[in-house]
């Protein structure tokens, strides 16, 4: 075997220069992320300089002096009295909607619209019914102008029918004239006949006595003759009267029909009107111009209401009270209402009604909580705390004085959201301008949402309310306004 063939060459050649390039790498990459570093440095300082705009936004209240032993906050009570979570709801609230189907062509309300019974929220397209009210208006016109022609029609009769009894009574006394007249001629030509025979009367002086009796007859027969068609003029007459009678109550009869009839489009076209039923606020807008609405809308392409209304008069705090506890609370009992947007702020108030029945699935029982007196600023399912007071102490037991509770004890203290804990120190955080400060502070008692600081915090010091987890001493924040 050739053993010199393997041998390691440890001589000069290109393995050594290999291996000398191979530390110049990492020289040359260090280089240039210094040099990287410091092109970035201007837009580092930019960034950081950036910082207060992003930062966190905080509630800030200054430490003051209270008193402890009466602050009554949104979570007081919950130690010592029956209390429950509830939200604001209104004994009147309607959901307006029209009482006949059609597309809406006006709506007069917007969200928070103030109105009064009886104004017009929205009008439906209502064409046809104003038609039916025009033709109805001019039916009543036609039925009452035809009471007025029957009634001149009968009195146009009643008066041919006294006409006519009239002419009854003329002919009757012609024919009671005529009736004498003939007996007298009857006697005239008798006596004138009997002396013709005796021969004691010419000829002509009896032709002329029996020609008086024959004209005699002839107007009698003539005057009869009267009297009856007089007579049949009475009946024709009379019975036109009674005819004519009829028609005027037909004519009578018809214009309530024609009234009703009236009312009836009246009040078709009245349903195309959506009025509020009471005084109230507008606090939902259901529909918009252009859209159908029908009053058993069921889905499809109508709805079922135009606005929602609510009369703020009747606001109370509904509130579904566990069944365990309802043994605490009363009718018409004292409570206090906390609401979410006033926690600092109480209202007085009294239980109003406890509902009969229990939630089986929830094991509650519903309550309505009224206040001794309205707020403005309350607003429908806003969320509240009630606190139910208990009873107060027997009257006939005296009273214990306390001659150390004269003047009221003044602790310094703060909310209890405003201590929190960083690794394992109680403290808050401080203000200092824009820049917050952990500061280690000793607590005492709390009650009512407060809590004293015995020591570590000064009276009129600025601090964080609610600090977030994540602030941290020495961070940038901002004010919230």
């Amino acid at each position: 075997m050739e053993l010199d063939k393997l041998t390691i060459d440890r001589g000069p050649g290109p393995r050594r220069a290999t291996r000398r390039s191979t530390k110049i790498v990492p020289i040359a990459l260090l280089a240039a992320v210094l040099g990287g570093l410091y092109l970035a440095a201007p837009m580092i300082r930019q960034r950081l300089s950036a910082a207060p705009a992003e930062a966190p936004e905080v509630a800030v209240a200054r430490a003051e002096l209270v008193d402890l032993a009466r602050a009554r906050p949104a979570t007081a009570g919950t130690e010592s009295a029956t209390s429950a979570n509830g939200y604001v709801v209104a004994r009147r609230r309607a959901a307006l909607s029209a009482d006949t189907p059609g597309r809406i062509v006006e709506l007069n309300v917007e969200e928070g619209s103030v109105v009064s019974a009886g104004d017009v929220v929205a009008r439906l397209y209502a064409d046809e019914a104003e038609a039916a009210v025009r033709g109805a208006e001019a039916d009543l016109a036609a039925s009452r102008l035809a009471i007025d022609a029957a009634v001149a029609s009968t009195n146009s009769a009643r008066t041919r029918l006294t006409e006519a009894r009239a002419a009854v009574d003329t002919a009757r006394s012609q024919a009671r004239e005529t009736e004498v007249a003939l007996g007298l001629g009857e006697n005239e030509a008798k006596r004138a006949t009997r002396l013709f025979e005796q021969g004691a009367l010419p000829t002509e002086q009896r032709d002329r006595a029996v020609f008086g009796e024959l004209q005699a007859r002839a107007r009698d027969e003539a005057a009869r003759a009267r009297v009856t068609r007089s007579e049949a003029a009475v009946s024709a007459a009379d019975a036109e009267v009674q005819a004519l009678e009829v028609a005027e109550a037909q004519a009578r009869a018809r214009v309530p029909a024609a009234e009703a009839a009236l009312d009836r489009a009246r009040a078709v076209l009245d349903k195309t009107f959506v009025r509020a039923p009471f005084d109230g606020v507008v606090v939902l807008k259901d529909a918009e111009v252009g859209e159908v609405v029908s009053p058993n809308a069921l889905g499809g392409q109508s709805r079922g209401s135009v606005a929602t209304m609510v009369d703020f008069s009747t606001l109370e705090v509904q509130v579904e009270l566990p069944e365990t506890i309802l043994g605490s609370v009363t009718q018409d009992g004292a409570a206090s209402v906390y609401f979410d947007a006033f926690p600092d702020e109480r209202f007085p108030a009294r239980v109003d009604r406890i509902w009969p029945t229990a939630n089986r699935q929830k094991a509650t029982i519903e309550l309505r909580v009224v206040l001794d007196a309205t707020d403005p600023r309350l607003r429908p399912e806003m969320g509240a705390r009630v606190v139910f007071e208990r009873p107060a102490a027997d009257p006939e037991e005296p009273a214990v004085e306390d001659d150390n509770a004269a003047d009221p004890e003044l602790t310094l203290a703060v909310p209890r959201t405003a201590v929190v804990e960083r690794d394992g120190v109680r403290g808050v955080f401080t203000l200092d301008g824009d820049t917050v400060l952990f500061q280690p502070v000793r607590t005492g008692a709390s009650r009512g949402g407060r809590i004293a600081i015995v020591d570590g915090l000064e009276a009129g010091a600025e601090f964080a309310v609610r600090p977030g987890p994540d602030l941290r001493s020495g961070a940038t924040v901002r004010r919230k306004r």
